[in-house]
């Protein structure tokens, strides 16, 4: 074994993937699997006390984002530790939460044995390893982040320039309460109800009550509006 050879730590939960994982890394001659551990849990403990170079993290073993925690405790303690996800499905959003929490590189536990000793290789060097599928996974989160964004800050805008009184009549359709129902609970009449969600549906540029519910809601800006109904009737 070379007195530079690469610390590694195993972390999977399938035991027969963690021993294909421990037997091609022990036929490596600059690699010692230095761990092996099934959980989320383990993988921290023996970090702790082995502190790797690198660790190889499966994303889901005793729950569905195990590997993600670890690895985002474990970056913010050991600056100079490296993480490489291991995971079945190349997924879009957990990937890139992945890298967002400081991992080098991710591996698909199909892949080649050379592909898995490249990549522990390269990602020990210092080395980015920004493979064109993953270039293509990081940009198309980029943009569906971006795209979110925009709707978002474009939400938001409408909704300040809503009067406070569309911002309640907003808050009460999103309560599902019917035309009737306002009426009763802000004591007018139904034409001024209608006039009001007039109003609103011209400013969100939406042709019905229903397109603007699922435009908040899909926006998680339900609880927002919640507050700023509730602000307005205090001032009122």
């Amino acid at each position: 074994m070379p007195d530079n050879f690469i610390r590694v730590l195993i972390a999977e939960d399938m035991e027969p993937i963690r021993k294909r994982y421990v037997k091609m890394l022990s036929e490596t001659e600059d690699i010692q699997v230095v761990a092996n551990v099934s959980s989320g849990e383990e993988a921290i403990l023996q970090a702790h006390r082995i502190q790797p170079d690198i660790i190889l993290m499966d994303i889901e073993m005793e729950s569905k984002d195990a590997g993600l925690r670890a690895a985002k405790e474990l970056l913010e303690q050991y600056d100079n530790l490296k993480i490489i996800i291991l995971t079945v499905y190349g997924e879009d959003e957990l990937i890139y939460t992945a890298f967002q929490f400081g991992v080098c590189d991710y591996i698909l536990k199909n892949a080649k044995p050379e592909e898995v000793i490249t990549s522990i290789r390269t990602v020990y060097s210092g080395r980015a390893p920004l493979r064109p599928e993953l270039t293509a996974k990081i940009l198309s989160e980029f943009k569906r982040v971006k795209s979110y964004e925009s709707s978002f800050l474009y939400a938001v805008n409408i909704m300040t320039a809503l009067t406070g009184t569309e911002v309640e009549i907003l808050n009460l359709l999103l309560q599902n309460k019917t035309r009737k129902e306002i009426c009763k609970i802000r004591y007018v009449e139904m034409s001024t109800v209608k006039t009001q969600i007039r109003n609103i549906l011209q400013k969100f540029n939406k042709k019905s009550v229903e397109e603007v519910v699922v435009m908040i809601n899909s926006l998680n800006l339900s609880e927002f509006i919640r507050k700023q109904s509730s602000k307005h009737i205090n001032d009122s």
